[in-house]
């Protein structure tokens, strides 16, 4: 079965997200060609060096510059005759790019996979992450996005892919980019940090949560997240959200402080490796997925964890 992966890509480089998808397009069993829109020749070459990808299409129009969902999706649809199947990740990308897809194609998503069970059978997520469902598509075209903390990254070098220039559809004329405004940081990216410290409503403020839990990922090394209740209530940005409504994250280390572990945030960070959680109820939701507990003061036995590092 032969698969299109698109390439997700910022700043001229490659996401980790991409290695993640064509994890799971090999799964499916064919060639794997990653689709390039509107990147540059440096992430084609970087797109080519994966393990696994057998070729790259690039295509560099000037309408795809800014990746506008409208121009992008008919270039998909044009080179579908020649797969099976087309995935991409569940980045906010991704999910504008494929249901457009999905639609001009006339077929079903199957969105959020987590693992391939078969050439058309697939498990995913439902109510908030309670519950796995297997599902199985009966279109002759597969339209996937794919939950990529459920995949092993491949290989970023290796490969030796060909690199074909394709040409994009003109530009649709129902979308027009006006501006970005790209958060920068020193810190690790959320969705590909190996550690992330996170807090919670409980930190009261935004001043209180750079306090406490600043140092802390100073010291780790690690990436700031936060509940949907803290980013809600005005302390960190919206970029900072991990949940169901957030971003996904699965890293090696992940330490919760002051959330008490509503659904939604569980579905956005249970499938990290190590859960710690820090919290004065020792009733919290957050606490039934823990791996490691404190019950305790935030504001006393932070620093203290802090100051012992």
């Amino acid at each position: 079965m032969s698969a299109l992966v698109l390439a997700e890509h910022t700043d001229g480089a490659l996401s980790p997200s991409t290695l993640a998808t064509v994890t799971a397009a090999a799964a499916l069993g064919g060639d794997v060609h990653v689709l390039v829109a509107g990147g540059s020749d440096a992430v084609a070459a970087e797109a080519a060096k994966v393990a696994g990808v057998t070729k790259v299409l690039l295509a560099n129009d000037a309408a795809l510059a800014h990746q506008l969902p409208e121009n992008v999706a008919p270039l998909v649809v044009g080179l579908m005759a020649n797969y099976d199947a087309f995935l991409a990740p569940s980045t906010s990308n991704g999910k504008n790019i494929a249901p457009r897809v999905a639609a001009l194609l006339d077929v079903m998503q199957v969105s959020d996979i987590m693992s391939v069970e078969g050439p058309k059978t697939f498990t995913r997520p439902i109510y908030a992450g309670n519950a796995i469902a297997t599902v199985e598509s009966t279109d002759a075209k597969l339209v996937i996005t794919v939950r990529t903390t459920g995949f092993e990254k491949a290989a970023d070098s290796g490969g030796s892919a060909s690199v074909e220039v394709v040409s994009g559809a003109a530009d649709a004329g129902l979308s027009s980019f006006v501006s970005a405004e790209i958060a920068k940081s020193e810190r690790p990216e959320l969705t590909a940090a190996r550690v992330i410290v996170s807090g919670g409503r409980a930190l009261k403020d935004g001043p209180t949560f750079e306090a406490i839990i600043t140092p802390l990922a100073d010291k780790l090394g690690a990436a700031i997240g936060a509940s949907r209740a803290a980013v809600d209530a005005g302390y960190v940005p919206n970029d900072y959200q991990v949940g169901q409504t957030g971003k996904i994250v699965a890293p090696e280390l992940y330490i919760a402080i002051g959330i008490s572990g509503a659904i939604q945030h569980l579905a956005g960070m249970k499938d990290s490796k190590v859960i710690v959680a820090i919290n004065k109820d020792a009733d919290a939701p957050i606490f039934q997925v823990a791996d490691y507990g404190l019950v305790g003061d935030l504001f006393t036995l932070v620093p203290e964890l802090t100051g012992k590092l």
